[in-house]
């Protein structure tokens, strides 16, 4: 009970490290010198609705009449305040942006914790990787349909049979990447499966150069050889080292690099976009997409066993609550992800990313106990540093160029 008791207290204390360290990288993404006039505005609009719902507040409530007066005393020196100063406390900050790279940190860092504590109660790679991610993938549909269903929270999607057909390749490729990441941090550490998943550029940069006739830099060509070094170093000292967790984590950098080449394909499709209405809509039509996708390969897979899985379900507290928690992490941080980087430049998004990938192997290392050996982390730094080169490469020696 003492070492239980013990794990919790460090667990806990990490996760308020990482809320932390991920909120300071937010409001650091967050600084936008051009936004004190829309903090302004937002906040007197704030005011304006405040007092128009401020009868139906006193009704309800009976709020004295000398704390109203004080409240709208306040409510217009500050209104005045930022009027004078351009500002406030929160001046040149994005604050919504600031909320979105903060709960995708915190969301990928919980769903890698919860994913791995799942997969670890069901039996690991030898048990039900495939049932465990599909079920994610199930418990983000489900999220998804809720929110079209609710009142005022999501508009529905006007898609037609034919749009749904010409997402069916960025489905299964989100499906394959998907299932393939769980089984790589099933088999081996997730710390070393996020490593190899960095490596991703290298994979993109094949693809785009001889596939889909995109060619690729020379300048990026050169940053390869440092990701895949960084990733081969790790591996060199990687305790918890798994063949089959390094093929699969590759698979996973293959699917996703499929994934980006298709969804800018089905992008560039007529009336599309109008028709998702959000970018909400489009990772939840995925995400419902994926997860039917994948049924059949459950059944393939680990059908001859889904009576022992349910048994486990039903049993286990540990496989039901962190199933559906990683479902929900994994459905938010997506979605989250998706509207951050949306509102962001390319190198902000190469500094989002590489932050992110530090705080989640780090963090997620130390809580479950994984391997930090030097050398490992040697091989992290690289192969992190190569891909951040590779994101930004191309735009400074544009501006050098230029200069």
């Amino acid at each position: 009970w003492c070492q239980r008791i013990q794990n919790l207290i460090t667990t806990m204390k990490f996760s308020l490290s990482v809320i932390v360290a991920s909120l300071g990288a937010a409001s650091a993404f967050a600084f936008n010198s051009g936004s004190s006039q829309a903090v302004a505005q937002s906040f007197r609009t704030t005011q304006k609705g405040a007092a128009l719902t401020q009868p139906a507040f006193k009704n309800h409530f009976q709020t004295d009449d000398s704390s109203t007066a004080l409240a709208a005393t306040a409510a217009a020196a500050s209104s005045d305040a930022i009027k004078t100063r351009g500002g406030g406390a929160l001046s040149g900050i994005d604050v919504p942006l600031m909320f979105y790279f903060l709960f995708w940190y915190i969301g990928n860092y919980y769903y890698n914790i919860t994913n791995k504590l799942a997969l670890k109660a069901a039996g690991g790679s030898a048990g039900f990787p495939m049932t465990i991610s599909a079920l994610q993938l199930a418990v983000g549909a489900v999220y998804g349909i809720f929110l079209w269903l609710a009142p005022d929270a999501r508009e529905k999607p006007t898609v037609t049979m034919d749009d749904i057909i010409k997402m069916l390749p960025v489905a299964f490729c989100f499906a394959g990447a998907h299932s393939a990441s769980v089984f790589a941090l099933s088999a081996g550490a997730v710390s070393f499966g996020q490593i190899v998943k960095a490596a991703e550029p290298a994979f993109a940069a094949v693809l785009s150069q001889f596939v889909y006739n995109k060619p690729v830099s020379k300048a990026k060509w050169a940053c390869l050889p440092i990701i895949i070094g960084g990733v081969i170093l790790a591996s060199v000292k990687e305790l918890d080292f798994a063949v089959s967790a390094l093929v699969a984590a590759c698979i996973a950098n293959l699917f996703a690099a499929f994934k980006g080449n298709e969804n800018k394909k089905l992008m560039e499709t007529e009336g599309l976009k109008d028709r998702m209405g959000s970018v909400g809509n489009q990772f939840a039509i995925t995400t419902i997409l994926g997860f039917l996708i994948s049924v059949p390969f459950v059944l393939l897979r680990e059908g001859n066993k889904l009576g022992e899985f349910v048994t486990l379900f039903k049993t286990n507290p540990v496989i039901s609550s962190n199933l559906i928690a990683s479902g929900l992490w994994f459905y938010g941080y997506n979605e989250l992800a998706t509207m951050t980087l949306k509102k962001t430049g390319a190198v902000t998004q190469s500094v989002a990313n590489t932050a992110k990938r530090v705080i989640v192997i780090v963090g997620v290392a130390i809580v479950l106990g994984e391997s930090l050996d030097p050398i490992k982390m040697l091989g992290c730094s690289i192969g992190i540093g190569g891909v951040f080169l590779y994101s930004i490469i191309d735009q400074l020696l544009a501006k050098k160029k230029k200069a």
